[in-house]
């Protein structure tokens, strides 16, 4: 059952990357530790994913995210509606490096509200990489996962 599960999971995921459709269709939302150890959590666009093995997420290296990740690198992705709750725990990373900025770059990010482009000193893929999950899938079959990677 938890491979279907995982596999049912990762299906989600996909479908939700990439900048896709309006609203919250392509949404997750992340929670991190601010700079006072509280939690902190925000929506966020799913850039790319691997499963539910890592997820990355665009943002700027000034960003708010940016810095308490320098702080605590300890992260946990939500991504859920009425027919599903898929709840990631792990950590995230920072990375700037030139080559993962134009392999994560999108042609959505184009539209210049932004970032001029993958080179933009201002653009930075943030990369989540899953230790533990929870998984509960209401449609059709009921499906639940509780596990580590």
């Amino acid at each position: 059952m938890n491979e279907k599960t995982l596999e049912r999971a990762s299906e989600i995921i996909q479908r939700k990357t990439g900048y896709v459709g309006g609203g919250m269709e392509g949404y997750a939302v992340l929670s991190l530790i601010d700079e006072s150890g509280y939690p902190t959590s925000s929506t966020v666009t799913i850039v790319k994913a691997d499963g539910i093995n890592w997820l990355t997420f665009a943002t700027s290296p000034e960003s708010n995210k940016a810095k308490r990740i320098s702080k605590s690198n300890k992260a946990s992705v939500c991504i859920a509606s009425s027919e599903y709750n898929i709840t990631l725990v792990g950590t995230v990373e920072i990375v700037d490096d030139i080559e993962t900025k134009k392999e994560m770059w999108l042609e959505p990010m184009n539209d210049g509200s932004h970032w001029s482009g993958y080179d933009d000193p201002n653009f930075c893929i943030l990369r989540f990489n899953t230790e533990k999950y929870n998984i509960n899938i209401f449609a059709e079959d009921y499906l639940e996962a509780t596990g580590a990677l």
